[in-house]
Formats: structure tokens, sequence, C-alpha cells
């Protein structure tokens, strides 16, 4: 695990800022590394060769989710807390899920595939993301300009778009 973690160091800091996108990449890197150190099955990942897979769920879900241990640990500083955090006690002990990394990255790996094909895909790529962060077409279509049905259409056919090529490469989801 030491030997993994120290070759890989770089790669993982690199890894963070790519996913992450903010200044604070770094400490969210060092985070996942804490995580993955304590993880029950962190040598059996590093011994299966997906290590890196799992850091970067690891990261991803904890820069990203506003209900993540990282979030709450780090990012709700004036929060005050009670003695005894049932959910906070749930969250830490729930375990990842690579299945469920395999099927982000490959989702992840899809939609950048769209937004460099064509100026469809691209179209359809860009509005299924902004849907992901606001899934409220009338909303959406006030901040685009682009009507609801269109923006409606454009989606469906990202998620159909994206369950075949899911079905076509084989990933468990």
């Amino acid at each position: 695990m030491n030997e993994f973690l120290t070759e890989k160091y770089n790669d993982i800091i690199k890894m963070s800022w790519r996913i992450c996108k903010s200044p604070e990449a770094e400490d969210v890197a060092h985070y996942a590394i804490e995580q993955f150190l304590v993880h029950k099955r962190g040598q059996e990942l590093v011994d299966k060769g997906q290590g890196m897979l799992f850091l970067s769920g690891i990261i991803h879900r904890s820069f990203h989710s506003g209900t993540s241990p990282y979030h709450k640990l780090y990012r709700q500083s004036g929060r005050v807390y009670g003695l005894h955090d049932k959910t906070a006690e749930k969250l830490v002990d729930e375990e990842y899920d690579i299945e469920v990394d395999y099927t982000i990255e490959a989702i992840q790996g899809i939609l950048e595939d769209m937004e460099s094909d064509t100026v469809e895909q691209w179209y359809r790529a860009k509005l299924f993301n902004m849907w992901i962060e606001n899934s409220n077409y009338s909303d959406l279509s006030r901040i685009t300009g682009i009507p609801r049905t269109s923006i409606s259409q454009a989606v469906n056919e990202c998620k159909e778009f994206i369950r075949k090529r899911i079905e076509e490469n084989g990933i468990n989801t």
C-alpha cells in the first residue's frame, strides 16, 4: 500500500486537480489518501490494480457531494455539532462501492466523447450536464433561452445514448 501511494502520489494530486478544478484539490487528495489507507479493502484494491480508480471515486464524491464526510468535516466550519451524530457515524462506516465508480467513470467518459464529437452531441452533453446540476427544465430554459421541450428532448436523447454505449461496452450498472 505504502509503495503504491509513494509511486502514485503525484498522479493522485493531478487526478484530484482534474476532478475538483479547485484550489481545494490538494486537500481533497490528502483526505482521499487518508481514507484509502484506513479502508479495510485498500490493499486488496491495490493488488487488483484498482487503487487509482477507487481513489478517483473517493475524491469525486468527497468534493462534489454536499453530504460527504469530507464536506461535513472541512466545509461546514461554523456548524455546531451534537455530542453524538448518528448520521455522520453511518456515513463514516459506509463503504465505497467500486461498481458505482466504474459506472460513473464510464458515463463521464461517454459525455467527454460526446462533447468532442459532433455539434449535436456537444449540445446534448452540455444540456445533460446542466440538467444534472439543476433538473428543473423551466429554470434551464430561463438560463439558456432554449425552449423547455428542446432541453427535455436533448436530455432524453443523451440518456438514451449513454444507455446504449454502456450496454455496448458491457458495463454493469
